[in-house]
């Protein structure tokens, strides 16, 4: 009932927008002040302007980023006073969504994370305006990432033709960060039970087997194999079995390596024999039954405590103190297939920066943000001040100082970096790249497991696929219902509360709950994807 009356409410909103909306603004955004922008350099504006920018907030960062090192710094390089409304990522959706159906919205929403639904809506009605036409002269950092990453201009190019955003994106090439969560394996474990590292499913679980029968492994309390929750357990897991072929972004559908086709695979028999294996996994209890309800707090603790055999975690090292673990390459099924799939998006958040009409300085504004698509300007953004948070290194390499490493007041590195910067937990519009983003996806191990994984790494990997108003209210109810109906029944088949002797009579429910229309419009979308740079 509360998903259908949160349809209802989207849709009757849709309807006040239009109402009120005029949708030629999108394609017309340019202002009547573009003549105080200045065409490069600093100050961007020829006389002092002010925006306010609805903000999403994580924990981490300071509660005032206007006295933050960057932002206090850039107003003063940029003559732009940016008011940053801040908002916890708790519950952001919904506030966000208040914002813009009220009417009462922003200049810019700024790490606020709108989602592709909200772009095509709120664009075609022309709250939010179309960069298009603005972007190769106002931001042309931002242009040349666009060039040199096609995916990136698939994933931002909306139904109606526009860009409406400017994403946080990964490097490509940067694969620890696009990992993000390795499979680790404990060495010192792997030794206790005299085995080599795992290549295997089988071999996979003939380790686990033997952690959980070994007296003394955790102080005989030991966890052979958890992670936070089960999405990640399967994404890394169903490369063995071939699926996933186009990374973790999509998790119904992918291509098949057979016929390159557009491929729904849960429920292909294949996927039944993953299920399969996962299931035997939980009831011979070598897969942590808490990776239904715990959290990541709480799977740390478990990890730090040295209870853990095998994770999927970002990094024991940095996370649980604890530096025996190891990554490495895929695992190989049972079929042969040997696939590392869970590698995430490049577009990791498609509508983290975008401009309101509202706006009277989006040439400003754009200019504004396209500095930190620089290579000068993501240094400043992610490291800080030089000399005083980080130096540059004889080899051009960039390191964080001891007063962030190492804080002489006994600060973590977030809060050491928290009065400098307010990139800490995620969600920014930036590019990331590994020589100026120093989280633990940079530390050694992390990179080793890149270099181990990269043989068998996903060949392309999709972004998210853009969806039209018509097609969008359809997942919203149908496809939204068919998608929890498939991850509940496959989490009872998974934990044995459902027999594997009803999968055929699943099957034949997933059918009649709308997969035809389902798979309609995956295809639609995604025949927008590959045109979408073309």
């Amino acid at each position: 009932m509360k998903k259908r009356l949160t349809v209802l409410t989207s849709v009757i909103a849709l309807g006040v927008i239009s109402a009120c909306s005029n949708s030629d603004d999108a394609s017309n955004p340019d202002s009547n002040n573009a003549d105080l922008v200045n065409e490069t350099g600093f100050p961007i504006v020829t006389e002092p302007i002010e925006l306010t920018f609805f903000t999403g907030k994580s924990e981490p960062n300071t509660n005032n980023f206007e006295e933050t090192y960057v932002w206090s710094t850039y107003e003063d390089m940029t003559d732009m006073k940016i008011n940053f409304q801040l908002n916890s990522f708790d519950g952001l959706s919904e506030r966000r969504n208040l914002v813009l159906t009220s009417g009462d919205y922003p200049d810019a929403f700024y790490s606020a994370r709108l989602t592709s639904s909200d772009l095509a809506t709120y664009g075609e009605q022309g709250i939010l305006i179309a960069l298009d036409e603005m972007i190769e002269e106002y931001a042309p950092n931002f242009h040349e990432a666009l060039e040199q990453h096609p995916d990136m201009r698939k994933g931002l190019t909306m139904p109606d033709g526009h860009i409406y955003s400017i994403p946080s994106y990964y490097d490509p090439s940067f694969l620890p960060m696009l990992i993000g969560v390795p499979l680790w394996i404990d060495e010192e474990w792997l030794a206790e039970v005299g085995m080599e590292r795992p290549t295997t499913t089988d071999e996979f679980y003939e380790f686990l087997k033997a952690v959980k029968d070994h007296p003394t492994l955790g102080e005989g309390d030991a966890i052979p194999f958890s992670g936070t929750n089960i999405t990640e357990v399967r994404g890394h897991l169903q490369g063995a079995w071939g699926f996933g072929t186009r990374g973790v972004g999509h998790k119904f559908i992918d291509i098949d390596p057979d016929t390159n086709d557009l491929r729904f695979f849960r429920t292909e028999d294949k996927y039944k024999e993953f299920l399969e294996y996962l299931n035997k996994l939980y009831t011979e209890e070598l897969l942590d039954h808490e990776v239904y309800t715990h959290d990541s707090t709480q799977l740390l603790a478990k990890g730090a405590a040295g209870r853990l055999g095998a994770v999927i975690t970002s990094n024991p090292e940095s996370l649980m103190n604890q530096d025996t673990f190891s990554g490495g390459e895929a695992l190989e099924g049972p079929y042969g297939d040997k696939l590392y799939s869970h590698v995430k998006p490049p577009l990791i958040h498609v509508g983290a920066f975008a401009i309101t009409n509202k706006n009277e300085h989006p040439e400003a504004t754009l200019r504004w943000m396209d500095h930190f698509y620089s290579e000068e300007g993501a240094t400043f953004y992610f490291m800080g001040e030089e000399g005083n948070t980080f130096v540059e290194n004889d080899d051009g390499s960039l390191d964080f100082t001891e007063l962030i490493t190492d804080n002489p007041d006994g600060l973590t590195q977030d809060q050491a970096l928290a009065s400098y910067v307010t990139w800490l937990g995620g969600s920014y519009p930036g590019y990331v790249q590994e020589h100026y983003f120093k989280g633990s996806e940079t530390l050694p191990n992390a990179v080793e497991n890149g270099e181990m994984a990269q043989p068998d790494v996903v060949e392309e990997v999709w972004n998210g696929f853009n969806y039209t108003r018509e097609e969008q209210q359809f997942r919203d109810s149908v496809g939204a219902d068919l998608e929890t109906f498939i991850n509940e029944t496959e989490d009872a088949f998974i934990t044995g509360r459902k027999s594997f002797d009803e999968w055929d009579a699943y099957v034949e429910q997933v059918e009649s709950l709308g997969l035809e229309e389902y798979m309609s419009i995956q295809a639609e979308a995604y025949t927008r994807y590959q045109e979408a740079d073309e």
